[in-house]
C-alpha cells in the first residue's frame, strides 16, 4: 500500500494535465498513487489519461459535480495514510511530495499542510502561502502577489489552500469530508475551520513548492461565478462553524466586512451578484448542520475567536 494518495480533480484541464503529471513523475519520492477525478470533461482529458498514464486510477463522473464532490470521491477511493489534493493547473518541484509528507509527520495533531504556491507565470511571486480567515468574514491567501523569498518560514495557518495541500486521511473520518453543499470556493477554509473546532492544527510547509497557473479553469480573479459562490459559501461557513454566541459577538464586525465587500464588488459591476450570493447563503444555512466541538473541547472556540481577531491585523 502506498503512503500517499494524490487526488487531482479535473474539468476540461487537458491544457494543464501533461505538465502536472510529468512533474509528479519526476518526484524524488515515489511512494504514492495518483487518482484523477474527472468532473465530466468535454475535452480529451480522459482519452489522454487512458493512453499516456494507464497506471493512474481515473474516476470519471458523468457531469461537473463541483470541486468538493470530486475530491471526496478521490479521498474515499484512496487507501493511503496521507492525501494530497493538487489542482490540475499546477507543476510541482522535484521535492514537493517528500517535503509535504515530512512536514505533516512532524506534527501529530496537524490535519492539513499547505504548500508554498508560486505563480506559474511569475515564479518570483507567491500565489498562496497558506490561507487565513478573520472576524470580518474575509478569507485571503497569505503572501498573494508578494515576493516568494519573504515566505520561507514554517508556521501555523488558519487553513491550507486545497489547490496544493496534504491531509491526514484518518481525520476526515472524525470531522467529516469536504462539504459538498459548497460546490466550490471556501471549502478549504471550511474544513480547516472544522478541524480547528475539533482541536487539530493546519500548517504551512514552505519547502514544498508548486507553481500554480491560477484561475486556470474558471477564469479571472473576479467573475460572477466566483463572487456568487464565495459570498454564498461565506454565509454558510459562518453559520456552520460559529456557535450562536460567537455569531452575535462578531456580528458588528461581520456586518462591516460584508458591507465593505459589497461596495468593492459594486465598483466591479458585481454588487447584485454579491447580494444574491448572500441571500443564497442564508437559504443554504437553513439546510445545513452546525459543527459542534467534541465534549471537553469547547475551549477551542475561544482560541479560534482570538485568531479571528488577530487575523484582521495580520500583514499578508
Amino acid at each position: 500500500m502506498k503512503e500517499v494518495s494524490i487526488v487531482i480533480p479535473n474539468w476540461n484541464g487537458m491544457k494543464y494535465l501533461p505538465n502536472c503529471l510529468a512533474a509528479l513523475k519526476n518526484q524524488d519520492y515515489q511512494n504514492f498513487e495518483i487518482i484523477v477525478v474527472d468532473n465530466g470533461s468535454e475535452d480529451e482529458s480522459c482519452a489522454f489519461l487512458d493512453e499516456s498514464y494507464p497506471e493512474i486510477q481515473v474516476i470519471a463522473l458523468e457531469r461537473n459535480h463541483g470541486f468538493c464532490y470530486a475530491v471526496n470521491r478521490g479521498i474515499q477511493a484512496s487507501q493511503a495514510k496521507y492525501v494530497i489534493l493538487l489542482n490540475n493547473d499546477t507543476e510541482a518541484e522535484k521535492g514537493f511530495v517528500r517535503e509535504m509528507v515530512a512536514g505533516i509527520k512532524r506534527y501529530p495533531l496537524c490535519f492539513s499542510g499547505a504548500a508554498r504556491m508560486l505563480q506559474l507565470y511569475d515564479k518570483t511571486k507567491i500565489d498562496s502561502a497558506g490561507d487565513y480567515y478573520n472576524a470580518l468574514g474575509w478569507a485571503y491567501s497569505a503572501g498573494k502577489d508578494k515576493l516568494a523569498t519573504r515566505y520561507l518560514v514554517e508556521r501555523k495557518v488558519f487553513a491550507a489552500c486545497a489547490g496544493a495541500a496534504i491531509y491526514r486521511r484518518e481525520v476526515f473520518e472524525i470531522i467529516g469530508y469536504f462539504d459538498e453543499k459548497h460546490f466550490a470556493y471556501l471549502e478549504d477554509i471550511d474544513i480547516g475551520y472544522r478541524a480547528k473546532v475539533y482541536g487539530y492544527t493546519n500548517r504551512y510547509f514552505p519547502k514544498a513548492v508548486v507553481y500554480h497557473a491560477g484561475s486556470g479553469v474558471t477564469g479571472s480573479r473576479h467573475n460572477e461565478f466566483k463572487v456568487r459562490y464565495s459570498s454564498r459559501n461565506n454565509v454558510y461557513l459562518i453559520y456552520k462553524n460559529m456557535p450562536l454566541w460567537q455569531i452575535l459577538l462578531n456580528s458588528p464586525v461581520l456586518l462591516l466586512g460584508f458591507l465593505t465587500k459589497l461596495l468593492f464588488f459594486a465598483t466591479k459591476g458585481l454588487g447584485v451578484t454579491y447580494v444574491r450570493g448572500i441571500g443564497n447563503g442564508v437559504l443554504l444555512s437553513f439546510r445545513g448542520k452546525k459543527v459542534k466541538a467534541p465534549k471537553g473541547q469547547e475551549k477551542n472556540y475561544l482560541k479560534i475567536q482570538q485568531e479571528l481577531w488577530l487575523n484582521i491585523f495580520r500583514y499578508r
